[in-house]
């Protein structure tokens, strides 16, 4: 990828860094939950996702507090599952406000309490980055997604043309502590047929299509 690149390694105590992240979000919730429904480019990020999905059966990992999953739960047997008690606490809560009926529940992505080949898509935004260990957090979505399923991503990598303000923005998630990784191996090593393409942030944000075979 060039000198001008640089990923960013694992860390060695993937407990403490999952634990931090969880206190951050857990501390932040109502105001990160504020954030993502006034910010109209956050919103356009994530809701990328929903022409690719693909019934009946549709996950939701890592849901945040819920704002994209509201967009089509409707629309099919939709589960959600995130390591944050709060924010499955929130989500729940408003979903039984609405008479909305969703399997919601709280548990680790490369745990996950779900049969093998049991989705038919699986949506992932903003979130990989969070994740400790990437290879098992694939792992672990791999294994609950259906022969043919779709795995529909949005999170951070560099633009493809290196532009600055791309990058700029890259290396700002990086700041913040996200795990920036180059998706291309990971997705290789699962033999995932993939499409990839940028939606926001001067290329920064991308969205990736995986089939799995």
């Amino acid at each position: 990828m060039g000198k001008e690149v640089v990923y960013v390694n694992e860390p060695e105590n993937k407990e403490k860094f999952t634990n931090d992240f969880n206190r951050f979000y857990t501390g932040f919730a109502k105001l990160y939950d504020i954030s993502v429904r006034i910010l109209p480019f956050w919103k356009r990020w994530i809701k990328t996702t929903i022409p690719h999905i693909q019934g009946p059966r549709v996950l939701e990992v890592s849901f945040g507090t819920g704002y994209l999953l509201k967009q089509y739960v409707k629309q099919y047997d939709t589960y959600g599952m995130d390591y944050n008690e709060k924010f499955v606490e929130m989500l729940r809560e408003e979903l039984t406000k609405k008479g909305i009926s969703a399997d919601i529940r709280q548990g680790d992505v490369q745990a996950m309490p779900y049969e093998d080949e049991y989705f038919d898509s699986i949506i992932n935004t903003m979130a990989f980055s969070a994740y400790p260990d990437g290879m098992k957090a694939m792992s672990g979505m791999y294994r609950v997604l259906k022969t043919g399923g779709k795995l529909i991503i949005v999170d951070i990598d560099y633009p493809k043309n290196r532009n600055w303000l791309g990058k700029l923005a890259t290396k700002a998630w990086i700041a913040m502590g996200d795990i920036v990784r180059d998706m291309r191996p990971i997705f290789e090593r699962f033999n995932f047929e993939y499409q990839e393409e940028e939606i926001g942030g001067f290329g920064s944000v991308h969205l990736w299509i995986a089939v799995k075979h």
